[in-house]
């Protein structure tokens, strides 16, 4: 079972991304968080596979929390959610921040390709509309 941890501050788009990655066969939402500190300290309880940020959160965004988790779990992949265009800035940014995948909330076909290429061990970068595997 794939144990996936979602970190967004609107909870409909929380439960959006559950009932979306739940219908993939083998995959569970095991938490979810409501801004970046939340998502650090559950990333450290539950220890999952995957963990998906939004970027922009209330206190801490998802890049500020990506630095950390990447920095105490770097075997842990990170995918950002932004409901703004993936520039090539927020890439760099992304990548900086220890992301190895960043989408829109446009397309949960996106979301579903970009976990599947995390949990692989591959990148899954969608910028203005193109998809871009680094």
């Amino acid at each position: 079972m794939v144990r996936i941890l979602i970190a967004d501050d609107d909870q409909t788009i929380r439960m959006l991304l559950r009932r979306l990655l739940e219908n993939r066969g083998g995959w569970q939402v095991c938490g979810e968080a409501e801004h970046g500190q939340q998502a650090i300290e559950k990333t450290g309880e539950l220890r999952p596979d995957l963990v998906i940020l939004d970027l922009a959160m209330p206190g801490m965004n998802g890049l500020q929390a990506a630095q950390e988790i990447s920095s105490a779990n770097p075997e842990i992949p990170l995918l950002l959610l932004s409901v703004q265009e993936v520039t090539t800035e927020l890439i760099r940014a992304a990548q900086y921040a220890g992301f190895r995948g960043a989408v829109t909330k446009e397309s949960g076909t996106e979301v579903i390709q970009a976990a599947e290429a995390l949990l692989r061990n591959e990148t899954f970068f969608v910028r203005e509309g193109a998809i871009r595997i680094a």
